[in-house]
C-alpha cells in the first residue's frame, strides 16, 4: 500500500527524481525523431506525377511478388551463444559436484560410522540409475510431447537428436544445444532420487532402495517435471513460479522421503539411545560444497549467460547467507549455543528456500525468504519432527519438504515488483499464491500416493529393512562387505 510521503528530505529527493525522469522524457522524444532518420534505412524513393495517373494492366511478376512483399517476415533461425554453451556445461558439472562428492558426503557425515559407506554407495547408485533411464525415457516423457500431465516416447533413447539438435532458452531465437540441456535436466532428476535416501538411512535394504527408486522417478518426478516445467503442461500453463525446482525437487524428495520413513520404521534403539552424527566436519565440507554447486544447479536454470542468471546467481548467495543466520541465530535462542551442524543445515534450508524464487525475486526477497525458511526449519527437523512420529533420518522432510513449500509459496509473493521482484502489470500476489499452493499440494499428494505404492511394492518383491542384526553390526559390513575406517 502506497502511504503519502511527508515533508522534508523525502520530498526533495522524490521532487529530483520527478525532475530528472521528465528531463529525460523530453530529451528522448526531441531525440527520437533524429535517431529514427539516422537509423534508417537508406532506400530512394520516386516521386508519384501528379498531373496525370494512368492505370496500366498489372505485371504478372508484380502481381506473384505483392503477396510475398505483404507476408510478414520469417522468424530468424535460432542462434547458438558459445558463452551460454560454456556456461551450462559448467552448470551441469556443477551440479554433478552437488551429488558426488557434496550430498554424499553431507549424509556421510550425519550417520553413524558404521554405515557412512552404505549412504556414499546409495547415494552414487541411485544417481547414476536415474541418469541411465532418463536417457533410456526419462528425458522423452518428460520434455516431448504436450499433454497436461506427462510426455510421450517419441524421443526415447534419445532418438533422432543429433549434435545441431536445439532446445529454446527464455530469450526468442536464442537456443542451446539439445544435448547440454539433457544432460542439465539429468542431474537434476539424479539429486533429487540422491536426497530421498537420507530419510531412511542406516536400515534400508539396498535392494529396495534401487526398486523404489526407478518405481519413483518413473511415476512421481517424470509426471511432476512435465506438469511444472514442458510447454503444455498442467501446472506451466496455469502459470505455477518454479525456476529451479521448489516442487519438482525438494518437495518431491521431502514427501517421498517422509514416506519411506514411516514405511521402513524407525533405527533400532531411536528415541532410547544417543545416534549421533559421526563425523561433523564430513557434514560441513559436504554442505559448502552443496552452497557452491547450487549456483549452477538456479542460476544454470536460467539457460543463458544473462542478467537472468546474474539475478538467480545473486538471490542464491543471499538467501543462503540469510538462512545461515537465521539459524544459528534460533538454536542460539533455543538452545544457548550455535552449532556447525546447525550452520551447514542452515546454508542447504536457504538454498531449498530459495530454488523456486531465484529468478523471479529481488535481493530483497532472497534474504527474506533465506531467513525465514532459516528459522522454520529448526522447527522442521525438531518439533515438526516430533509432531510427525517419523524417524526422518537426515532430515530430508525438515529440511527440503518443508523449506521446499516456504519457498514455492513466498515465490508467488516476493515475484511482485512492488516488493523488488520481476513480475509487473497485473501481477496479482493473492492469485499467484493461489497457484503456487495449488502447485504444493498437487506435489504432496501425487508424489505421497506414488511413494506408497511404490514402497509396497518393494516391500513385497525384496522386503524395506535389514534384520536388527545387521542394523546393529552396520550397513557398511553386512550390506557391502567393507568398513571405512579400520580399528
Amino acid at each position: 500500500m502506497k502511504t503519502q510521503l511527508s515533508a522534508g528530505w523525502k520530498t526533495r529527493f522524490y521532487s529530483v527524481c520527478m525532475m530528472m525522469l521528465l528531463s529525460a522524457v523530453a530529451v528522448t522524444a526531441f531525440s527520437a525523431p533524429a535517431h529514427a532518420q539516422e537509423t534508417a534505412p537508406a532506400t530512394q524513393t520516386t516521386a508519384v506525377p501528379t498531373e496525370e495517373v494512368k492505370s496500366e494492366p498489372l505485371d504478372a511478376a508484380a502481381a506473384a511478388a505483392a503477396p510475398a512483399a505483404a507476408a510478414p517476415a520469417a522468424e530468424p533461425t535460432p542462434t547458438v551463444d558459445k558463452g551460454d554453451v560454456a556456461w551450462m556445461l559448467t552448470s551441469t558439472l556443477l551440479v554433478l559436484m552437488m551429488v558426488v562428492p557434496g550430498l554424499a558426503l553431507f549424509y556421510g557425515g550425519m550417520v553413524r560410522a558404521k554405515n557412512v559407506l552404505s549412504v556414499l554407495i546409495q547415494v552414487s547408485v541411485v544417481f547414476s540409475l536415474i541418469s541411465v533411464l532418463w536417457v533410456v525415457y526419462g528425458y522423452s516423457l518428460a520434455f516431448s510431447g504436450d499433454g497436461p500431465w506427462i510426455g510421450n516416447l517419441d524421443k526415447a533413447l534419445l532418438k533422432g537428436m543429433k549434435v545441431d539438435s536445439l532446445a529454446a532458452t527464455f530469450t526468442a531465437g536464442v537456443s542451446i544445444p539439445e544435448f547440454v540441456f539433457v544432460a542439465f535436466q539429468c542431474t537434476f532428476a539424479g539429486i533429487t532420487g540422491a536426497l530421498i535416501v537420507g530419510a531412511f538411512a542406516e536400515r534400508a535394504r539396498f535392494a529396495a532402495v534401487v526398486m523404489f527408486s526407478v518405481l519413483w522417478f518413473t511415476f512421481a518426478y517424470l509426471p511432476m517435471a512435465h506438469m511444472v516445467w514442458a510447454a503444455g503442461g498442467y501446472l506451466f500453463e496455469k502459470g505455477a513460479l518454479d525456476f529451479a525446482g521448489g516442487t519438482v525437487v525438494h518437495i518431491n524428495a521431502g514427501i517421498a522421503g517422509l514416506v519411506g520413513a514411516y514405511f521402513v520404521g524407525k533405527r533400532t534403539g531411536f528415541g532410547r539411545e544417543a545416534i549421533k552424527p559421526h563425523n561433523v566436519t564430513l557434514t560441513f565440507v559436504g554442505a559448502s560444497l552443496l552452497w557452491v554447486g547450487w549456483f549452477g544447479f538456479n542460476a544454470g536454470s536460467n539457460l543463458e549467460a544473462n542478467g537472468g542468471a546474474a539475478l538467480a546467481f545473486l538471490n542464491t548467495m543471499l538467501a543462503t547467507a540469510a538462512a545461515v543466520l537465521g539459524w544459528s541465530l534460533t538454536e542460539k535462542i533455543i538452545k544457548g549455543k550455535s552449532s556447525a551442524l546447525g550452520v551447514a543445515s542452515g546454508m542447504v534450508a536457504g538454498l531449498v528456500g530459495i530454488t523456486p524464487a531465484c529468478g523471479t525475486v529481488g535481493p530483497f526477497g532472497a534474504i527474506a525468504i533465506g531467513f525465514i525458511a532459516g528459522v522454520l526449519c529448526v522447527w522442521g527437523v525438531t518439533g515438526l519432527k516430533r509432531l510427525l512420529r517419523a524417524d526422518d533420518s537426515l532430515d530430508v522432510f525438515g529440511v527440503h519438504g518443508l523449506g521446499g513449500i516456504i519457498g514455492a509459496i513466498l515465490t508467488g509473493v516476493f515475484s511482485a515488483e512492488s516488493l523488488g521482484g520481476q513480475k509487473g502489470g497485473d501481477y496479482s500476489i493473492g492469485h499467484q499464491v493461489l497457484i503456487q499452493a495449488e502447485g504444493v499440494l498437487i506435489t504432496l499428494v501425487w508424489v505421497g500416493v506414488v511413494s506408497v505404492i511404490s514402497f509396497l511394492i518393494a516391500k513385497m518383491v525384496f522386503g524395506l529393512r535389514v534384520t536388527e542384526e545387521a542394523e546393529r553390526e552396520g550397513l557398511d559390513i553386512t550390506a557391502h562387505g567393507e568398513s571405512a575406517y579400520e580399528s
